[in-house]
């Protein structure tokens, strides 16, 4: 796999001062004057920085996201990643109802669907579980627009529990509503997004009405008995609006475990958000029908590419672990679970 290289969002020169001899001043200087989730190129010469400053970020709590770069912060608050071999993602398609500022899929009405065939699926699931594999998600696009939904999610639900990823505001149309009521409510959980308690922040991101689109679909699927998990996308700069989801989700009685809040992810359409790279990533294996990625939330990164071809599996984990081997001790224990699910 090649290694990403990010836009720094401030460059450190160090010339040829190492750790013993400056650089670790100017370096915690550097990083105070950033806020989190920005990066730090540090540029030098000196053999010895790339294992200091790996080691330097395991002591601090920062990542490397690259050879000489530095994330401020962790990626996410995930203490027990999911272990390798046990969740799959499958992108069911990449056309959308929306075209969110932060979509890390880059997914719109105008993108080209690159829909997962059925069959292909179901060779994929029944080879995951084979060796080991628990949990299937579908995401994309928008997967009620893949009109082949419910054998897709068939081809999952004949093996193991099912979480479909949704922007629940296509539920109320005649095929679609179809598809949601023949889904089994024991098997399937539906992730529905929903980026703030008020329409302000929500509709800023995915566009005028999309708020109480999503709330309406919300209560429908409720109604009709699927377990429902809400999840929101916020940029720091709008943190204080997790205190009032909060509030929503135990008003309206979604359990905890059924909350998910996460950061936005600079990766795909985002120019803004947290940096990720296979460096800091723990891995969640992720089909496409362009092939396997090292994670959901990674699949317009060529960096994050694991197999050009879906199938099979296999090969993809088997490239994985060669990779998590490889892996130094120090970048190791900087890696983290960016939560999608």
């Amino acid at each position: 796999m090649a290694t990403t290289q990010l836009s720094p969002d401030a460059v450190l020169h160090a010339g040829d001062r190492d750790f013993g001899n400056g650089l670790l001043i100017e370096l915690h200087t550097a990083m105070a004057a950033l806020d989190d989730g920005h990066i730090l190129e540090v540029l030098a010469v000196a053999p010895s920085v790339p294992e200091d400053l790996a080691a330097w970020c395991v002591l601090t709590g920062n990542a490397l996201v690259g050879p000489l770069q530095v994330r401020k912060g962790s990626a996410d608050i995930e203490p027990d990643p999911v272990p390798l071999g046990t969740r799959l993602w499958i992108y069911s398609n990449f056309d959308c109802n929306l075209a969110c500022d932060y979509c890390c899929a880059q997914s719109s009405p105008r993108a080209v669907a690159r829909r997962m065939p059925v069959a292909m699926a179901r060779s994929a699931v029944a080879e995951f579980v084979s060796d080991g594999g628990r949990e299937v998600l579908i995401t994309g696009g928008e997967p009620f627009l893949h009109p082949e939904l419910v054998q897709l999610v068939e081809a999952a639900t004949d093996h193991v529990p099912v979480t479909v990823l949704t922007n629940a505001m296509v539920f109320h149309s005649g095929s679609r509503r179809r598809m949601l009521e023949m889904l089994d409510r024991q098997l399937v959980t539906l992730q529905i997004s929903l980026d703030s308690a008020t329409p302000e922040l929500h509709d800023r991101h995915r566009g005028q009405g999309s708020f109480a689109r999503a709330r309406a679909g919300i209560e429908l699927a409720r109604s009709l008995g699927f377990r429902v998990r809400i999840a929101a996308t916020i940029d720091t700069a709008d943190s204080d609006e997790v205190g009032a989801l909060r509030e929503l989700f135990d008003a309206e009685g979604i359990p905890a475990a059924d909350q998910v809040i996460r950061r936005v992810a600079r990766q795909g359409f985002a120019t803004i958000g947290v940096a990720l790279t296979q460096n800091d990533l723990h891995p969640e294996p992720t089909i496409t029908v362009d092939g396997v990625w090292w994670h959901p939330v990674g699949v317009t990164d060529p960096a994050l590419k694991v197999t050009s071809e879906p199938l099979p599996i296999w090969r993809a984990i088997a490239a994985i672990q060669r990779t998590l081997a490889a892996t130094s001790a120090e970048r190791e224990n900087t890696r983290r679970s960016f939560r999608c699910a």
